[in-house]
């Protein structure tokens, strides 16, 4: 299937789903790819992925679930997330949304729903990315200092972890966060468990290690073209096994080109947040999507160096 051009996200736009999927995203500081063909060719599977920009260009969110079950009741939990991301897309911390998606899922535990996933918020003045896992697969991260790839959980960070287990299993559940900074030219690439739960013609799994081994043993590439050689790579070390399932393949790297917004853009925030709040209630959404009450979302969007105190 031929990529689009980039689409670029307008400030508090949330873009995505669980469709069939194969495009190039633009957002603050970063742009992603984003290949998704879910299981027999369907139109629709059980991977969801989302991306959000904040009002003010300066806050970008990276969300991939793997959820079980199919068809409506999948359909029905990607909406329940749009939602969620839309009520958050203002907020640097992304901890109460993972919580609120914890609930959510929780919720239905009694229709056996529940699913892995992999949220990430970049905080563009800083280049800081905070990311947390809830039982899914681990990013990895290729680091252009060193052209080398690396597991994300790996990145050494003393935050707490937290239980990371799956959505909807434990209701207090503890989700916690990790930080790490991304550099001019590395990359993150997110995915669902169909990569490393494929198998080699031995019957080997081929698990996170021998993912990173392949993302290693692959020649440099522009990140744009970077996807479909991973996929040819894949496929020569595990076959037909890789379709075995919905597969989705979430590839991010900074811009610094686009990671500062403009003056404009920051001072007609307030006005964007309250005209999409009427228009979002009016859609059922039940929360406005204030911003995250703190020096350095709100004295920030005004004076850029007050974003340095996000810590």
């Amino acid at each position: 299937m031929p990529k689009t051009d980039a689409h670029r996200l307008q400030c508090m736009e949330i873009w995505g789903g669980n469709e069939l999927a194969n495009n190039s995203i633009s957002m603050g500081g970063l742009d992603a790819w984003v290949e998704a063909r879910p299981h027999e060719n369907s139109a629709a599977g059980g991977d969801v992925y989302y991306l959000s920009s904040c009002a003010t260009g300066r806050i970008t969110r990276i969300l991939l679930a793997d959820v079980s079950g199919h068809g409506n009741q999948v359909a029905e939990i990607a909406r329940t997330l749009r939602t969620l991301m839309r009520e958050h897309v203002n907020h640097i911390d992304q901890r109460k949304f993972i919580r609120r998606m914890n609930e959510a899922f929780t919720a239905q535990s009694s229709s056996g729903i529940f699913a892995t996933a992999v949220a990430c918020t970049y905080f563009a003045p800083t280049g800081e990315l905070s990311l947390c896992n809830a039982g899914h697969p681990p990013p990895m991260i290729f680091r252009a200092k060193s052209r080398r790839w690396q597991m994300l959980d790996d990145v050494d960070d003393p935050t707490p972890k937290g239980d990371n287990i799956p959505l909807g299993i434990l209701d207090m559940a503890s989700y916690e966060q990790f930080r790490v900074r991304l550099d001019d030219g590395d990359r993150v690439l997110c995915y669902t468990d169909s990569l490393v739960e494929s198998r080699d013609e031995t019957g080997e799994l081929l698990g996170p290690a021998g993912l990173l081994s392949i993302l290693n043993q692959m020649p440099d590439a522009p990140s744009g073209e970077f996807i479909p050689l991973l996929i040819e790579s894949l496929k020569r070390h595990v076959g037909d096994s890789l379709a075995a399932d919905d597969m989705t393949i979430l590839l991010f790297a900074t811009n610094p080109e686009t990671a500062h917004s403009s003056f404009f853009t920051r001072a007609w925030a307030p006005i964007r947040v309250l005209g999409n709040a009427i228009k979002w209630r009016s859609d059922g959404t039940k929360r406005i999507p204030l911003p995250e009450f703190s020096l350095a979302n709100l004295g920030g969007a005004i004076f850029p160096f007050l974003s340095r105190t996000k810590r």
